[in-house]
């Protein structure tokens, strides 16, 4: 049976999830966001960064997201990004299908990560993904643009937020340009933690 697509992602309470500029990445704001995630076991440990780091619910949560997902889904301003700040042995461990007009040949990571370019639109790149995955889940990795895409054409299932106590100001919104006549949500949790509110939803056409 194959697995939900969904994506999970890091808010501000203003609703932002980056900065507008992918060159503020890393930036003092972005890094604010994301405080909550960086000092988690497991996330330490799939980017390698060494021992020790804290346990708990939060660590419990970065480690289910990462076992649940048999590939993933990007934009190419994600990518792009990422491509620079990621290191050799990139953080996914399955494939991924970044959606682009580039045409391009698949770029093996060591440690499991390949990325394959798709040029023929999110439907395929999403087709692709879920054959990849086989009975696990597809995660919509991002960016913004990318997510909002899916959400408005119906094709995701559920998603997870950890809502942040950070404000931004400006940057991309989530929910930019949501088509909210055709889309409805169910709260399924609420999960707060020291740092921040994981808030999970449904989602199914309105």
């Amino acid at each position: 049976m194959a697995g939900k697509v969904f994506f999970s992602v890091s808010m501000s309470l203003d609703g932002f999830i980056a900065p507008e500029s992918s060159e503020e990445l890393m930036g003092r704001q972005w890094m604010e966001l994301q405080q909550w995630i960086f000092p988690q076991r497991f996330f330490r440990e799939n980017l390698k960064l060494g021992g020790g780091g804290e346990e708990g619910r939060d660590n419990d949560i970065v480690r289910e997201t990462f076992e649940r997902t048999g590939a993933s889904v990007m934009g190419k301003r994600m990518f792009d990004a990422g491509e620079r700040m990621w290191p050799e042995e990139a953080p996914f461990h399955t494939p991924v299908f970044v959606v682009t007009h580039e045409k391009r040949d698949p770029w093996e990571r060591p440690g499991g990560t390949t990325f394959h370019f798709v040029d023929e639109g999110i439907e395929t790149a999403l087709d692709q993904a879920r054959e990849a995955a086989g009975d696990r889940d597809v995660r919509i990795a991002g960016g913004g643009a990318t997510i909002l895409q899916y959400v408005n054409a119906g094709l995701v299932d559920e998603f997870t937020i950890a809502l942040s106590p950070v404000l931004f100001g400006a940057g991309i919104r989530l929910f930019e340009g949501v088509d909210a006549a055709r889309v409805a949500l169910e709260q399924v949790r609420s999960e707060p933690s020291a740092k921040v509110t994981h808030l999970t939803y449904t989602v199914r056409k309105r």
